[in-house]
């Protein structure tokens, strides 16, 4: 005992022996746990488990439900599942599920549905519970221009088979709603829509909205129909409205063109007048060199001059107002 190379071997292997202890401890209960549970993991899985920074807790919880249901799943499937970011206990209380329902879904799938971001075990009772879903206010216009708004309830199960890769629940909402303003907008009068609603849900539910999702519509229900505006007398409203501007830009601009005709015909008028005053302006110089020239005779002067007063006469007595 004095030699105190094995003294230290001695102490390393104590605490090596006491580091696993306490490390094995930790792991005591839940191995307990799983063995009276005939879940069958043991020790060194844990082990395996804490150093793969794997939850054991969760695992053996996940280990246990599966074996107790009937549907034992290896623990290693877990620990994949879990690594890949998901959510064990859901997928396997979805499993659990569905086994209760009768409705066929394996581990694999469960998985894959969980990964692919849908809740599987929702899904799962949703296939047992249909769900109701509520649509937002729909507006369509009849043949006849009057304006309808329309709630619906969808009732919906889940496609487990569909849940990869099947669209969601906004789809079949935005789907119904084309749907609802289709057959409205085919309706010759809304007044055949208040009378029979029920005419919107049979053709939107024979149109097989629900191809390419993940659920199964089940029903459609008109929940209320309401009377919206007169769309068609706006619309002619305003076509109206847009018909007389467009004349009164149209007589406008004919207004302006016979404006600037007039204005145009003004300007060659007072140029007429203007060459006339200066033509006027030429005649006694014209007189005068016809008179030098011997052209024109004084006689004939004096009796152009008589013709012009007579002319002045008859216009004069021509324009006094009659007497009474």
């Amino acid at each position: 005992m004095n030699n105190p190379i094995l003294l230290g071997g001695i102490i390393v292997a104590a605490i090596v022996v006491l580091i696993l202890l306490v490390f094995i401890g930790k792991f005591f209960s839940l191995w307990l746990q799983a063995l009276f549970s005939k879940a069958g993991v043991s020790i060194f899985q844990l082990v395996g488990m804490r150093l793969r920074k794997v939850p054991p807790q969760v695992i053996v919880e996940a280990r246990i439900l599966s074996c107790k249901a009937g549907l034992p799943v290896d623990t290693n499937l877990l620990e994949a599942h879990f690594l890949s970011r998901g959510n064990v206990l859901r997928v396997i209380q979805a499993l659990i599920a569905a086994n209760k329902a009768n409705i066929k879904l394996d581990f694999k799938e469960a998985a894959a549905i969980d990964l692919a971001g849908r809740n599987v075990l929702e899904a799962v009772q949703m296939s047992v519970n249909p769900k109701v879903i509520t649509t937002p206010k729909v507006s369509a216009v009849a043949l006849d221009g009057i304006q309808l708004h329309a709630v619906t309830r969808i009732t919906v199960r889940a496609s487990i088979q569909k849940l990869v890769g099947g669209a969601g629940e906004e789809t079949v909402i935005a789907r119904v709603g084309e749907g609802i303003v289709s057959s409205i907008g085919s309706a010759q009068s809304h007044k055949e829509v208040l009378e029979n609603p029920n005419m919107i849900s049979k053709k939107v539910l024979a149109s097989g909205l629900d191809a390419g999702t993940a659920f199964e519509i089940l029903s459609i229900d008109i929940a209320d129909v309401d009377v919206g505006q007169n769309i068609g007398a706006i619309l002619e409203t305003d076509r109206a409205e847009a018909d007389k501007k467009i004349a009164q830009a149209k007589a406008e601009e004919r207004r302006a063109m016979a404006f600037a005709a007039e204005q145009e015909m003004k300007a060659k008028v007072m140029e007429m007048k203007a060459k006339l005053v200066e033509a006027e302006a030429q005649i006694p110089m014209a007189m005068a060199t016809a008179l030098r020239d011997g052209k024109l005779g004084v006689m004939d002067y004096y009796n152009m001059k008589n013709i012009e007063a007579d002319t002045q006469m008859r216009k004069e007595i021509g324009s006094a107002p009659e007497a009474k």
